[in-house]
């Protein structure tokens, strides 16, 4: 089996944080990039390798093989499942592993050989290299957490204790040679060690200089810190990493802070390895994704004179599979290589290739075509700078429910364009939030963007039990449809529910309840994205194919029966006694057919219907007009009143075939097409 790329090395932009507008059509304007950050996103684990570290729990299970792992191997399991997530999720992305703490040292490969990475950076040991990750680096970590033996050779803890600075320098040289583009650059640290150089103060002052130094390179740094509570052992921010870890991240200052909670075992008893290695999953996946804005320095106008800046993220987007190259096997090669498309316009008489300076738009009206140059098209669809700005105030009683185009954005204020604009933000934020308003905005996302009518809702901040914050406070966009943008409902009969068929069904639905009453997306991956990736991870890692995908949304079955089963059935009850009670009172008793069997009242309706389908076979095979259809005289008369839209679709195609007319499937097209024959008609008589 060929090796197939795990990985492509060739820089591309990202479309991240632009898919709202993935929808629209082709004709939509190109983005001003000059907004947007990119996404890449650089990370590199710290992980220590100290006794206590190394040291497994007492009393785990030694029948899991989780139970037994130690918070190292714990670290490092947590790294290598965040690489298996990261190189199918964000594949232009980096990740490297540096275990700090060990008997050996090595920096760049061959160091071990030579022995120069002791002398550089002793006791640090860089595993994985800072680099988008690679099929080898995978299964490489992977042996590392699978086979004992393998990593209990590397895993020695050193009988020095390792220079914190030291590691932050190492940390800075990967960030600098690695990654100096990356507009996310962020350093993993885990440890178990509240207080290194106890003794050493000097030490100390020189590990806070080399994290300011981070800081000032645009690296932010996450502390991962484990405590032990079956060894009464705490961590303590303030002896070491207060100095150490900023609260605020260099590349957005203006982003909610970090999470700050410790890592510790799931509940209080817990001691084993595996509520260890669930609490650091979870609390890495937290911190996985960094902030990217949608949109920055964005000007929001409360009132006349007053405005402030803002940046917009998408808290929450669709993930889908991602493409992120054509490739193609060469005859002389079993290697497969990256192809790149590429595209050009051609003449569809002569087939003579089109210069972009020689294409315009057009656009059909009245069986005429209008074309624009890109100089009028930018100039007719042009409504002004981007902004936010406050058009007036509403109840948030009145915004409806279905009142959303698309997805909402998360808006935060930033201080780099307006200093006070946190403050001005937030008492606009406390305002809407006490007396239960949303504001009615004009909103340009961007430059030649068109213009939405949004909600700004405010959104209050919400933590989890563990005092992790979960949605920060802020302000939501919620997109406004105008009329244009509103379809009519369909013609329904709408029957209400009596009040003792929705007293048994509030009884089905209390006992069917998730806990606490709230949906977590947290529990629930997509399982189709989820068998995507572990195919093509099966298939680049050279492993068993998986017979079965884990879906975690399959309904529970026996859990519903045992709960609401003689619920259900009592609700059925109630509804056949509800159902006789509303076929009394509306006289829809049941009839007798001719047959002798039985049929609702509701069956003229469906007798009709298939009239109207017999109908409209009819006309659609061949006839002129006749009962239900369009009449020529009928058709004569529309066209005549520029009202040939008013008939159905349906009716449209069963007139086009007995004339002989072709189109195409959308009702503007078929619109089109008849205009055309009545207008070739005239011109021929």
């Amino acid at each position: 089996m060929a090796s197939l790329p795990y990985r492509d090395n060739t820089s591309r932009p990202s479309n991240y944080g632009r898919g709202d507008d993935d929808d629209e059509d082709e004709e939509e304007e190109e983005a001003d990039e000059s907004g947007y950050k990119s996404s890449k996103d650089a990370v590199l684990f710290a992980i220590d390798v100290s006794e206590r570290m190394l040291t497994r729990p007492t009393d785990g299970d030694e029948r899991k093989s989780d139970a037994v792992l130690s918070p190292t191997l714990a670290a490092l399991k947590c790294a290598y499942a965040l690489m298996q997530q990261r190189i199918m999720s964000n594949p232009s992305d980096m990740m490297g592993i540096l275990l700090f703490g060990t008997e050996k040292s090595k920096f760049q490969e061959g160091d071990e050989e030579t022995g120069r990475g002791g002398l550089r950076y002793p006791h640090c040991y860089l595993l994985t290299d800072l680099d988008i990750p690679a099929a080898a680096d995978v299964k490489q970590l992977r042996s590392m957490v699978e086979e004992e033996e393998e990593a209990a050779e590397l895993l020695v803890a050193s009988k020095e204790e390792v220079s914190m600075a030291n590691l932050l320098f190492c940390a800075n040289q990967i960030f600098t040679t690695k990654a100096p583009n990356f507009s996310t650059r962020r350093l993993f640290l885990v440890t178990d060690n509240d207080f290194p150089h106890a003794s050493n103060r000097d030490a100390r002052n020189s590990a806070a200089v080399r994290a300011k130094d981070l800081y000032d390179l645009g690296v932010t740094i996450e502390l991962f810190p484990i405590s032990h509570p079956d060894r009464g052992y705490t961590f303590d921010r303030s002896k070491f990493y207060n100095d150490i870890v900023y609260s605020a991240s260099p590349s957005d200052p203006d982003a909610p802070a970090p999470l700050t909670a410790d890592i510790r075992p799931a509940s209080s008893t817990a001691k084993d390895g595996i509520s260890l290695l669930q609490s650091l999953l979870s609390s890495v996946a937290s911190r996985s994704a960094p902030r990217r804005s949608m949109f920055s320095h964005m000007p929001f106008e409360i009132g006349p004179g007053l405005k402030i800046s803002v940046k917009g993220f998408i808290l929450i987007k669709r993930q889908e599979p991602k493409r992120t190259s054509y490739i193609y096997v060469p005859p002389d090669s079993d290697k497969p290589q990256i192809v790149t498309g590429v595209g050009q316009l051609v003449a569809d008489d002569t087939a003579r290739t089109v210069e972009k300076a020689e294409v315009r738009r057009a656009y059909k009206f009245g069986g005429e075509t209008v074309s624009f140059s890109d100089a009028e098209l930018a100039k007719i669809k042009h409504f002004g700078d981007p902004v936010i700005r406050i058009i007036g105030f509403k109840p948030l009683s009145m915004l409806p429910v279905w009142a959303q185009l698309k997805q909402n954005y998360f808006i935060y204020p930033s201080e780099e364009d307006f200093v006070g604009s946190t403050r001005v933000f937030s008492a606009l934020h406390q305002k809407l939030l006490r007396d239960q308003k949303m504001a009615i905005a004009w909103f340009i996302a961007r430059r030649n963007a068109k213009p939405t009518l949004t909600a700004l809702i405010p959104g209050r901040e919400q933590r989890s039990d563990e005092c992790e914050q979960i949605m920060p406070p802020g302000l939501w966009i919620k997109h406004l449809p105008f009329a244009d943008d509103i379809r009519a409902p369909p013609d329904t009969e709408v029957v209400k529910a009596p009040d003792p068929l929705i007293d048994a069904m509030r009884t089905v639905v209390q006992q069917l309840q998730l806990p606490r009453a709230v949906y977590d997306p947290g529990k629930y991956p997509n399982p189709g994205l989820q068998w995507f990736y572990r195919i093509l991870q099966a298939l680049a890692l050279e492993e068993d194919l998986p017979e079965k995908a884990e879906d975690k949304t399959v309904p529970k079955w026996k859990q519903i029966h045992k709960r609401a089963g003689p619920y259900v059935v009592e609700w059925g009850k109630v509804l056949e006694e509800q159902y006789r009670v509303w076929q009394k009172d509306n006289d829809r008793q049941p009839r007798v057919t001719a047959n002798g069997g039985a049929k609702r009242a509701g069956g003229a309706a469906s007798a009709a219907s298939n009239g109207r389908s017999a109908k409209k076979a009819k006309a659609e095979d061949g006839g002129d007009g006749g009962e239900g259809g369009i009449t020529d005289a009928e058709m004569r008369a529309a066209f005549a009143k520029d009202a040939v839209g008013k008939f159905t679709v349906a009716d449209l195609k069963g007139w086009m075939q007995g004339k002989g007319i072709k189109a195409g499937t959308k009702k503007a097209e078929i619109v089109d097409a008849v205009n055309g024959w009545h207008e070739t008609k005239m011109e021929t008589d």
